[in-house]
């Protein structure tokens, strides 16, 4: 039965009373500081008339959490040798619903008809890049994200003055900020690094028209592909275009062909966009 109290988990008993081992490979390392896991959902800003999105809840730890200051959890996880443990410890709780799959190929759309929720995450750095962007390019889109993610990672994306393809990418659907850090001594097991809370809050539309998201990106891959190279050298390839047609473009766009993609900022890839789709030579 729920209540508001919430006993601590003790993570390292969970795993060796259900026989299960942390997995390498799916980065598997689970919040064990109950007063960590109820400022993340502090920080969510969850009310008891949202949905929540909950993308790899482990053992449940976060998944209680949520619980209790939501209408309904729907909570993703991909492991399937501890989801059998998941259902068990999370069995009292009647508003959240198990979902046992890879939520990259799911649609949230269909996991959560109603449409408005929240999406909560701790995420391993090998699905950061292509989880936000499935999220964020579904057609059912959350009000806002937060994500658990490597403190390393948590600074690019909210970077404004160094860019890279994942923070410009997300900086097409919204702004990213930094809401706390989390030291590593705070999972189990412990990871070699300290972590982030990030919050990405949408904007009622993209900064740029859908049916152009897939040539912005690949103009975005295309400048990022050799970072260190201008970019005049490192787009030409990438989008077929001679260095000289590159030039006339990005100088078209007023970007100094000699600058390097961690350079540019949002407004900038847009209006390179632009110019490339509408002043392409020959």
């Amino acid at each position: 039965m729920q209540s508001n109290y919430l006993k601590p988990q003790n993570i390292r008993s969970i795993l060796d009373r259900y026989g299960i081992k942390p997995s390498k490979g799916l980065g598997q390392n689970f919040i064990s500081d109950d007063r960590i896991l109820a400022e993340i959902v502090n920080l969510a800003q969850i009310n008891r008339t949202e949905t929540v999105l909950e993308i790899g809840p482990g053992f449940g730890s976060l998944t209680r959490h949520l619980a209790l200051a939501a209408e309904k959890v729907v909570a993703v996880e991909l492991d399937h040798k501890l989801f059998p443990a998941l259902k068990d410890i999370l069995h009292p709780y009647k508003n959240i619903q198990l979902v046992q799959g890879d939520i990259l190929k799911l649609h949230p759309g269909e996991l959560i008809p109603g449409g408005s929720y929240v999406v909560v995450a701790n995420i391993p750095y090998y699905i950061t890049s292509n989880l936000i962007r499935h999220i964020l390019e579904s057609d059912t889109k959350p009000k806002r994200i937060v994500l658990t993610v490597q403190k390393e990672i948590a600074e690019r994306i909210c970077s404004e003055k160094k860019g890279s393809l994942l923070s410009i990418s997300i900086r097409i659907f919204g702004n990213p900020t930094i809401l706390m850090e989390i030291p590593a001594k705070a999972f189990y097991p412990i990871p070699k690094v300290d972590s982030s809370v990030i919050q990405i809050e949408l904007a009622k539309t993209p900064y740029i028209n859908s049916n152009d998201l897939d040539n912005f990106f690949r103009i975005v891959k295309a400048g990022f592909s050799q970072k260190r190279k201008t970019l005049r050298n490192s787009l030409s390839p990438g989008l077929n275009l001679s260095t000289n047609d590159m030039e006339f473009i990005l100088t078209g766009a007023g970007i100094d062909p000699m600058r390097r993609a961690e350079t540019l900022d949002l407004q900038e890839w847009i209006n390179l966009m632009d110019v490339f789709n509408n002043q392409r030579p020959g």
